[in-house]
């Protein structure tokens, strides 16, 4: 459409992927930070029963940030953590690996595990967390469809303005062609009566003359009577064309208003032209079960939209099951030829159809009351 900007049609596509990008990164580095932060803060937990041998290093960081992380509900909606701690000596605290104990048997020496967790805890110990926010999971796919969704309004919203003002455009150039049709009507019969006045004193000079001719010969006293009455004629005749000349520009400019006009109805048929592709690919993909003939496109492209929505509801349910279609009435055409059946929709909406080989239904043709005479010429005609 005209009033559709290209550059906003393509930002609403490019958008949504750029920003759902984006939007990965930033939650990705945010919760990254978040979480490296409070599992700092959880990792070691209380120190004491680390200090007196009662649990180990690892034991106790392993408990603290597997219940961390299953403390965290967004996790399970498409979050990926993966948590690497470890000494300065690159000891591996977590995640845990199994281990073949020295002494199964006997219990832990709580002074030897003491030593072991102070001697960790001072080489000093590395947090690294790795965290992705997968795709096509509940929350990244929740995130595209809002950019998608707010896209799609916003490019609805100059959708509806566009048609606006196309509207509006086209209901002033019907005002402005209905004003001059009219002005051209005075102006024709302005000048029909300016041609009958032309004529009129065309003749009466005439006259005038031949009159001078015998009165000069009879009566040379009233001569310069005459000639003062002839110079006066003479004058109302040169005012007369005068004004002939002055209503002549005017018709002239008429004419190349008419002319643009018939210029720009042209450009009209053009853009209806480029109109019927789209509708014929639709009804031929949407309704198989019938056939439309192209008298029937051409009449649906002129209906309004709403009279659009009635008759394509018409052609549905021709397409599914005729016998849903409220028929007026028959028209019968010529001797030996099919019954044509009418449909009346949206009040003033007429669809012209009838039964063909293998119980298929054809559409004929699709007006209004204003165009049902040609219509039925036309079905006369078949």
């Amino acid at each position: 459409m005209k009033f559709l900007s290209f550059k906003i049609f393509i930002l609403c596509i490019l958008l949504p992927p750029i920003l759902y990008i984006f939007s990965v990164l930033s939650i990705e580095s945010q919760l990254r930070k978040h979480y490296t932060e409070e599992i700092k803060e959880i990792c070691t937990g209380d120190t004491r029963p680390l200090f007196n041998g009662s649990v180990r290093l690892k034991d106790a960081i392993n408990r603290n940030i597997d219940g961390y992380l299953h403390s965290k509900a967004i996790i399970p909606l498409g979050v990926k953590v993966n948590v690497a701690v470890t000494t300065k000596q690159n000891t591996i605290l977590y995640p845990a690996f199994f281990e073949e104990e020295e002494d199964s048997v006997l219990a832990p020496n709580p002074m030897k595990v003491a030593a072991e967790n102070y001697n960790l805890l001072e080489e000093g110990i590395v947090i690294k967390v790795d965290l992705t926010l997968e795709h096509n999971t509940l929350l990244s796919n929740t995130m595209l469809a809002f950019y998608i969704l707010a896209s799609v309004l916003v490019l609805y919203f100059y959708y509806k303005t566009g048609i606006k003002k196309a509207t509006q455009e086209d209901t002033e150039k019907s005002k402005k062609i209905t004003r001059l049709l009219k002005l051209e009507k005075n102006q024709t019969k302005n000048l029909k009566a300016l041609v009958k006045i032309k004529q009129k004193l065309t003749s009466e000079i005439s006259d005038m003359k031949k009159r001078l001719g015998k009165e000069r010969v009879k009566a040379r006293k009233n001569e310069e009577e005459m000639i003062k009455e002839i110079v006066a004629l003479e004058e109302k005749f040169n005012e007369n064309l005068a004004l002939q000349n002055t209503n002549q520009e005017e018709i002239d400019t008429l004419i190349e208003k008419l002319k643009r006009f018939e210029k720009a109805n042209r450009k009209e048929n053009r853009q209806k032209a480029k109109a019927l592709n789209p509708v014929r690919k639709r009804f031929k993909t949407l309704y198989k079960n019938v056939s439309i003939n192209e008298k029937a496109v051409n009449g649906f492209v002129d209906l309004t939209d709403d009279m659009k929505i009635k008759s394509e509801e018409i052609i549905h349910k021709l397409n599914e099951d005729p016998k849903y279609v409220q028929v007026k009435r028959k028209v019968f055409g010529k001797k030996g030829r099919t019954t044509i059946q009418e449909v009346i929709f949206a009040y003033k909406g007429r669809l012209y159809f009838r039964n063909t080989k293998g119980s298929r239904i054809e559409i004929l043709t699709i007006g209004t009351k204003n165009t049902q005479t040609k219509d039925l010429e036309f079905l006369d005609n078949l």
